[in-house]
């Protein structure tokens, strides 16, 4: 079975170069400084990807476990680790509907839209029972998303992405497709790779499927897996959410 991301995780760093992980970490460790948990504590990251972000929760002073379900994510991840930092970065294969890690932690986090990647309200509900188990019982889980009342104001649209390195250039065509009565976008990736000082180019495709989420929805589910919310704000900007607000996060404590 092909896994989500599997087809172009090689290029996914260079496709996300311009990301501003450094603003994003101290974003997500100032709401998890307000809601009460330690600087240096635990965390559990769902969906972590190659691991930057856990790379500047590190350096932070946290310690942290990453789970990821593509296999290609996680070999990255535990490839990059800074030797200075590797006793506090952990990666494993897992799936955020059903992982389990025998500790609990100060807090669970999920970035770069994980939770939108649940379009079902089974799975949605099993990755935050995920969350719920593993969260002491003064923690928090912290996730974002996108936001239903902006999607539907600026609906997506074609969108072409255009990155480059020493040995590759990468052209990402993304076209969607949405599903008004499922809350769901089906994203279909063209991605072309071409090697510098050839002209030859492959070509892969993927379709990631994203449900955008509403407040009552979120807050019902969470409710279910024993968590309530206590915030819901801008992604990076800490702005009450809107029809503006894209990405949107999310964060409940223990019912």
């Amino acid at each position: 079975m092909t896994v989500v991301f599997d087809a172009y995780a090689a290029y996914y760093d260079l496709l996300y170069q311009d990301k501003d992980y450094s603003a994003e970490v101290q974003f997500v460790h100032d709401l998890l400084a307000k809601h009460g948990v330690p600087a240096r504590g635990d965390l559990l990251e769902l969906g972590s990807g190659t691991g930057k972000h856990a790379e500047g929760f590190a350096r932070l002073g946290y310690s942290l476990h990453g789970v990821d379900m593509s296999p290609t994510m996680v070999k990255a991840a535990n490839a990059r680790k800074p030797a200075d930092l590797s006793e506090r970065m952990e990666f494993a294969v897992g799936d955020v509907r059903n992982a389990r890690v025998s500790k609990q932690f100060d807090a669970v986090i999920s970035l770069f839209h994980v939770a939108s990647y649940q379009t079902t309200n089974i799975d949605l509900s099993a990755m935050f029972e995920t969350a719920a188990v593993h969260l002491k019982a003064d923690g928090v889980f912290l996730f974002d998303c996108w936001y239903g009342p902006a999607v539907l104001t600026d609906r997506p649209v074609v969108r072409v992405k255009r990155m480059r390195n020493d040995t590759v250039e990468v052209l990402r065509i993304a076209e969607p497709v949405i599903h008004p009565n499922d809350n769901v976008v089906d994203v279909n990736y063209t991605v072309q790779v071409k090697q510098n000082g050839s002209d030859k180019i492959s070509e892969l495709h993927e379709m990631h499927s994203m449900r955008y989420l509403f407040s009552p929805e979120v807050e019902l589910l969470l409710g279910l897996a024993g968590l309530r919310l206590v915030e819901r704000v801008e992604w990076l900007t800490g702005k009450s959410a809107g029809f503006e607000s894209w990405a949107t996060t999310f964060v409940a404590a223990k019912a």
